[in-house]
């Protein structure tokens, strides 16, 4: 495949920013449909609002669920047509982005059939969730690790701003019941750690040698609480693999899920003989000592996955790059990469000491880029056609390009945290200064999505006002 990258003109709408202000007046809803766009479905749930939407390409509601909290973060429709919602439960012990705390299950007409609860002083399931081919669900969660314990790990004190840390492991849940479910297995960044600081902790040793451990002082910034800041979780079934965006390290992440808890706990053990070490990583060489600023690819990104089978680049992963920080100005792309893996899920160092590929097979940026810039959450999905469907999350406006750049659909969530507004009413913008109308990220089902077999899937009403 050759490599492209694509330029598209007026990939947000024209906006009136009241600088300094509180609000945004723009055009709301549907946008733009062209004949080119998949048709499907695309769920979205506002990020200040508790209903969740599905809608069709005309931006006509086709099922909404409501819930009493609001998502924290994602949302996703089930095979059997039932919405797993991720609660927000402001836990105020764990400040950083992506709180959480729960999971809630929905039918199709909005009963809670099951939740899940995982917040406490000590923890916090956070972002997103995966839920796998057995029924079982993979989850982001944070632990708190004092002060002493980031000592003891190696942590240079000078760098620890908040003088702890809330890094990030990896669960997985069994349902039990209506309410409640079973860790099964577990996978925790703690346990491979690695450090060249102070000599006298257990786990000091050459980082650049060991590029499947993570340098606990290999940010290249200070250190702040929310330390990894995982923001997405992914899972190939065929590969038994789960695909990390780890937004604090400007990197992804692939672990083995063959192991057992206490094989990922270790360096040996499982399908890859690697117990929980990475078996993949890309984005910031710097991170594992290799390359400098110029082979820095990724910028704080999120939503990285694998594109599925059937689907034009199958198999390579997708990945929204923010693009904070990026030298020569920030500005966000989609980009598309092509992993060094062979048949049997092993990864190849193809350029010297760093993880390829050297650059990715397809970027989607604006022609003029800081027309497109989202400095937080946001998403892409490749879809069937060949299409991307791109989530600007920052400023709530989704759209949909070809592979050439061109943009087919466009839809602008018109539900700020008071509900629904009216076309040419004020979006207010957020302490951060978002707009409230902002969503973390956004999913197109196919006609045929077995979740959507034999529901009522008759067009309603537009959303806004």
């Amino acid at each position: 495949m050759k490599k492209l990258i694509v330029f598209a003109l007026g990939v947000l709408l024209s906006t009136d920013l009241i600088l300094g202000g509180y609000s945004v007046a723009q055009a709301v809803g549907l946008i733009q449909n062209s004949p080119q766009a998949y048709d499907g479905y695309t769920l979205f749930a506002p990020k200040h609002n508790t209903i969740t939407y599905l809608i069709n390409n005309e931006g006509r509601v086709i099922n909404s669920w409501e819930s009493d909290y609001e998502p924290g973060q994602s949302v996703y429709l089930l095979e059997n047509g039932h919405l797993l919602h991720c609660n927000f439960t402001k836990n105020q012990g764990f400040i950083g982005g992506g709180e959480g705390g729960g999971i809630e299950e929905y039918d199709w007409e909005g009963n809670l059939v099951w939740d899940f609860w995982y917040t406490s002083d000590k923890y916090l399931m956070h972002h997103d969730i995966e839920p796998l081919p057995n029924g079982n669900i993979l989850a982001l969660v944070v632990e708190k690790k004092t002060y002493d314990e980031c000592i003891a790990a190696g942590f240079n004190p000078q760098m620890l701003r908040d003088k702890e840390l809330f890094p990030d492991y990896v669960i997985e849940i069994e349902r039990t019941g209506t309410n409640g479910g079973i860790i099964v297995w577990e996978w925790h960044v703690w346990d491979h750690l690695i450090q060249d600081y102070d000599p006298s902790k257990a786990n000091y040793g050459d980082v650049a040698s060991h590029r499947e451990l993570i340098d606990a002082n290999g940010s290249g910034r200070q250190t702040r609480a929310f330390w990894n800041h995982m923001n997405s979780i992914d899972y190939n079934d065929v590969l038994d693999q789960i695909l990390l965006s780890v937004r604090g390290n400007s990197e992804i992440w692939v672990i083995d899920h063959s192991t057992t808890t206490e094989e990922a706990a270790g360096h040996t053990g499982g399908r890859y003989s690697k117990g929980g070490d990475l078996l993949y990583r890309w984005g910031n060489p710097q991170t594992y000592r290799a390359g400098d600023t110029s082979d820095q690819q990724l910028f704080d990104q999120h939503d990285a996955q694998w594109i599925p089978g059937g689907h034009p680049g199958e198999g390579n992963i997708l990945i929204f790059n923010n693009g904070l920080r990026r030298p020569g100005g920030e500005h966000s792309t989609v980009e598309e990469i092509v992993p060094p893996v062979d048949n049997y899920g092993n990864y190849a160092l193809s350029f010297g000491s760093t993880y390829g590929p050297k650059e990715p097979e397809w970027v989607y940026r604006a022609e003029n880029p800081t027309d497109f810039y989202s400095e937080a959450i946001s998403g892409c999905q490749r879809l069937p056609n060949g299409n991307t469907l791109i989530c600007d999350g920052v400023h709530g406006v989704f759209f949909e390009v070809t592979s050439g750049g061109e943009i087919v659909w466009k839809y602008v969530n018109p539900v700020a945290g008071t509900g629904p507004i009216s076309e040419g009413e004020a979006i207010p913008l957020d302490h951060r200064g978002h707009q409230m109308n902002a969503v973390f990220k956004i999913l197109r089902y196919r006609p045929d999505y077995p979740g959507l077999i034999g529901k009522d899937l008759t067009p309603g009403a537009p959303v806004e006002r």
